[in-house]
């Protein structure tokens, strides 16, 4: 990240939201806390296609459905066609689905699996636990990821892994408080197993995070990490100032605020 600049990018970003509505709503605002601006101009131009009709991935890759790929290929397209250079997805599940589509279109995706991980390894270089949708976490995209960096991903039981899939659907069902409860209990537990930080690597549990006590220096939250990655990317050439350093480690309590 960069300190403030005068000079607006010359690159226009394509954002494929709708997966969910609440996750792109609160990864736009992240854009505009990140970006190094002090008015409107300074602001990337964005252009965003909101496609709630995707069908779900964790399902789509559970039953190697292909609708999925079909219609984020298409929607992904459309952006292109709309201008935009860069391509962000806040869907960490869709990335599962995008291994061939680098090369057949004209913009580059900034990836939210090696962003998340990059954050990751800054926070907590000696691991994390992974937390996502059973479809994130059976494709193995992050596994795989951080294995060839080197970086140990604790995996969460099946029993508590259910329980991290249902706080997104949670989320997506505008029960945030609810999902808070149920994120929170089973962030805890993973602490009392092994103290390290959850990798929030599904768009909807920053959300979820947010809505518990806990510490936020604790969570590396992949809309956070996107959003870094995609100001990094616009600002590259155009940035005058120092970058500020990255945060250091910190000690994880192993429970909540009484």
């Amino acid at each position: 990240m960069t300190a403030a600049t005068t000079r607006p990018p010359d690159r226009t970003l394509g954002v494929l939201g709708g997966m969910g509505p609440a996750a792109t709503a609160e990864f736009l605002r992240l854009l505009a806390s990140d970006a190094p601006a002090t008015e409107d101009g300074h602001h990337p131009r964005i252009v965003m296609l909101s496609e709630p009709a995707i069908p779900d991935r964790t399902v789509a890759i559970l039953r190697n459905d292909p609708r999925a790929a079909r219609l984020l290929r298409e929607c992904l397209a459309t952006l292109v066609g709309w201008g935009a250079d860069l391509l962000a997805i806040p869907c960490n599940t869709a990335h599962v689905f995008l291994g061939a589509l680098p090369a057949a279109l004209s913009a580059p995706i900034v990836d939210i699996v090696d962003a998340t991980l990059d954050e990751a390894v800054r926070l907590s270089p000696e691991g994390g636990w992974l937390t996502a949708t059973t479809g994130t976490v059976v494709s193995g995209i992050y596994q795989d990821r951080a294995a060839a960096r080197g970086y140990r991903l604790y995996v969460p039981d099946a029993t508590t892994q259910k329980l991290i899939h249902e706080t997104a659907v949670q989320v997506k069902a505008e029960r945030i408080e609810r999902a808070g409860r149920l994120y929170g209990d089973v962030v805890e537990g993973l602490w009392r197993q092994r103290a390290l930080p959850v990798v929030a690597a599904c768009t909807e549990l920053p959300l979820a995070y947010r809505a518990t006590p806990l510490p936020p220096e604790s969570m590396v939250s992949s809309l956070r990490a996107l959003s870094r990655a995609c100001v990094d990317r616009l600002y590259a050439a155009r940035t005058l100032a120092t970058p500020v350093p990255a945060p250091a480690s910190v000690p994880l309590p192993l429970s909540r605020p009484r």
